[in-house]
């Protein structure tokens, strides 16, 4: 006679944490990369506005990404076991589909970190190996989820003309995070193919994204201007449109830094030339869309937007703004260049602060990780 297994029965506190983690989204990873970015963007700042213990700081907050990398790499790893119906349902969603983008950044913006920041405390050869890990994870996952999500878009989700919005760009934009920080590694390599492939290919990454966002942007905006603003829980979504300029300003910044010991002289000129001739009217239209999309904060704030996940929208595009900022400013020496990375800056701190204390209230109360309102 054959009996039936019984059920597995999880432990109260393993069935307790399986629970929280059900409405864990991809999204989460937002909180990754805009913690990331707080500290390499401190620690790019010009010699003028160093403060005494400001870098110490940068790597502390590091040390905090990469914490909450581990946690929420766990979190999200019970999810999936424990929880595949929603894993399914959310790549199946439109609205959440494109934050799986978000997983690859946040991998490479803390292995970039670790190489400007992190090594103070982990050591040089730690941080290179790290990084190492991070960033071929995370540019490895960011391809496929340029490929996979734009797929499903078209294959299997239904979108209505309406929902067009800034969120679609998250899918597009880790080959750009990978393009701006694979640079870092090629020192590492020995001369020759293995510094020229890299960076050729980060630069084939930077093409891949740059050339995707500019298809995308114009849906975007033309849904703003016919259908008219987002809803007020969407709103800071506008700040995401600065991730692909202000890291594209980044990479071209990186690209010259790196080229020299990579490809031949003359390459190596355009790039420099690049970054410069790129790098300026491209941020001149982030500053533009900053104070489009700050406006329509203002204004969905006044109308009674509350806080919820999308404000780590303010973070991490607007620390790519500071990036950008920064690589322009040491290629030119210009005071003004060091004054709008500062500024930046300063809100990028500020947004972050507001975004950190808000979600660990939260997380706290339960209330980020309950089911979502219908």
């Amino acid at each position: 006679m054959v009996t039936a297994a019984p059920p597995l029965v999880l432990p109260d506190a393993p069935r307790r944490r399986a629970t929280a983690v059900r409405h864990l989204g991809p999204n989460w990873y937002a909180s990754i990369m805009g913690t990331a970015i707080v500290a390499t963007a401190g620690a790019g700042l010009p010699d003028a506005v160093q403060v005494p213990g400001l870098r110490t700081a940068c790597a502390a907050v590091w040390a905090l990404a990469l914490v909450l990398l581990a946690l929420l790499l766990g979190a999200r790893a019970l999810h999936w076991i424990h929880h595949r119906d929603q894993a399914r349902a959310h790549l199946l969603d439109p609205a959440m589909a494109p934050f799986y983008g978000c997983l690859a950044m946040a991998l490479l913006a803390v292995g970039g970190g670790a190489m400007v920041v992190g090594r103070d405390w982990i050591g040089a050869g730690a941080a290179v190996a790290l990084d190492t890990v991070l960033f071929t994870a995370g540019s490895a996952a960011g391809l496929a989820i340029a490929v996979a999500v734009p797929y499903l878009m078209v294959a299997r989700h239904r979108i209505e003309p309406d929902q067009a919005g800034p969120v679609w760009l998250l899918c597009l934009v880790a080959p750009m995070v990978s393009a701006a920080q694979g640079p870092l590694l090629i020192p590492q390599l020995p001369a020759g193919q293995g510094r020229e492939t890299l960076l050729l290919g980060c630069l084939a990454m930077f093409g891949l994204s740059l050339l995707a966002t500019l298809v995308m942007l114009p849906l975007i905006l033309a849904r703003l201007i016919v259908r008219g603003p987002l809803p007020l829980a969407q709103t800071p979504a506008l700040f995401l449109v600065l991730g692909p300029l202000g890291q594209s300003v980044t990479a071209t910044g990186a690209f010259a830094g790196a080229a020299a010991g990579a490809v031949p002289a003359p390459y190596a000129r355009g790039l420099d030339v690049l970054a410069l001739l790129y790098g300026v009217p491209v941020l001149g239209f982030a500053l533009l869309w900053l104070a489009l999309a700050g406006a329509l904060t203002v204004r969905a704030r006044r109308r009674g937007m509350g806080f919820t996940m999308t404000w780590w929208a303010f973070t991490f595009p607007v620390g790519t703004c500071v990036t950008g900022a920064e690589a322009l400013a040491r290629r030119t020496a210009l005071t003004a260049l060091d004054a709008l990375a500062t500024g930046l800056y300063v809100l990028l701190v500020a947004a972050w602060a507001v975004a950190a204390s808000r979600t660990g209230r939260g997380v706290v109360s339960g209330e980020l990780l309950a089911a979502p309102r219908r």
